[in-house]
């Protein structure tokens, strides 16, 4: 669903350019499971109200697989208290739960599951991924819940790729805006210049998937001032605000900027998922596969799931 959506090419002078806080350096990789080989980009930065509403993020960059007659992937564990992305670039994830749901998403697709008050899930590549092989690459965003949601109903929202709107790139000139091969985004959640994201969402959360094609060229894309706005480079190099990130690199920036300025350096183009959200100033209490507000309520989730009560 192509839609036409200008950011402005080039920097203008008094529009509050965010600034960088912090640049997180790609870390180590780690399996999770034996299905996803991921840089956990967060790093230790995880789990706190600075990212806040985004508790952690696991990167998986293209690698290939051989064909097997395997499961690759997590088996069953519990969730209770927010939600987790799912973002297969390339290659299939199969998914199943405790609350009846399973679904496949492949290549552009998103999985948005809100544990809520407890679910039980699994994560394996797909049975006819396995078996044929190929490149696989796949990101897991988790968003925390505000205090008020997190017993919440637990709810699956599979968006395939043909849902999910997208806006291209545009170079404005006179009177009209031009599409150059600039890039485009991809409105996974959240607004972007009008265009309303595919998700529900129970806080202000934006996830945008953006592909620039035009390297050595200067985007502005607008932000709230008050939101926490993160950038992941996917591939590529990127400057933001005069400083060069590497692919898995993050980028942090101050609260208060209305413009974040982007641009492709080098030869090629890149990709880049840039993260915004409000912050919930609310306490984190995290263990495992729960995140709660108090070390009681952890507790309590963990009561729970042991005597069978989480994922009904």
């Amino acid at each position: 669903m192509g839609t036409i959506a200008s950011v402005s090419q080039g920097l203008k002078p008094g529009n509050g350019r965010r600034t960088i806080k912090e640049i997180l350096r790609r870390p180590p990789q780690h399996w999770v499971g034996n299905g996803f080989h991921v840089y956990p980009v967060f790093a230790n930065k995880a789990f706190t109200n600075e990212l806040s509403p985004f508790l952690m993020f696991d990167y998986a960059k293209p690698k290939h697989f051989e064909p097997t007659s395997q499961r690759r992937g997590v088996g069953q564990h519990p969730h209770r208290g927010f939600e987790t992305v799912s973002v297969a670039f390339q290659g299939e994830v199969e998914h199943s739960d405790s609350v009846g749901n399973r679904d496949v998403i492949g290549p552009g697709d998103v999985q948005w599951m809100t544990a809520g008050r407890g679910i039980i899930h699994e994560e394996f590549h797909s049975t006819e991924f396995a078996k044929r092989g190929g490149i696989f690459e796949f990101c897991q965003l988790w968003v925390n819940l505000p205090q008020k949601d997190k017993m919440h109903a637990p709810r699956y929202q599979p968006i395939t790729a043909k849902d999910i709107p997208s806006a291209r790139l545009l170079s404005e000139g006179g009177t009209e805006s031009v599409d150059l091969g600039n890039g485009e985004v991809r409105v996974i959640s959240g607004n972007f210049n009008g265009v309303k994201g595919a998700a529900q969402t129970f806080s202000q959360v934006e996830v945008w998937d953006v592909i620039i094609e035009k390297p050595n060229t200067l985007f502005s894309f607008p932000v709230i001032a008050s939101n926490n706005i993160i950038v992941f480079v996917r591939e590529g190099n990127v400057e933001v605000e005069g400083q060069t990130l590497s692919p898995q690199d993050v980028a942090i920036t101050n609260t208060g900027g209305l413009l974040l300025n982007l641009k492709a350096v080098g030869d090629v183009g890149c990709k880049v998922l840039i993260l915004g959200g409000e912050p919930l100033n609310e306490p984190i209490a995290a263990r495992g596969p729960f995140v709660m507000n108090t070390q009681n309520e952890l507790a309590q989730a963990m009561d729970d799931f042991h005597s069978g009560k989480l994922g009904k």
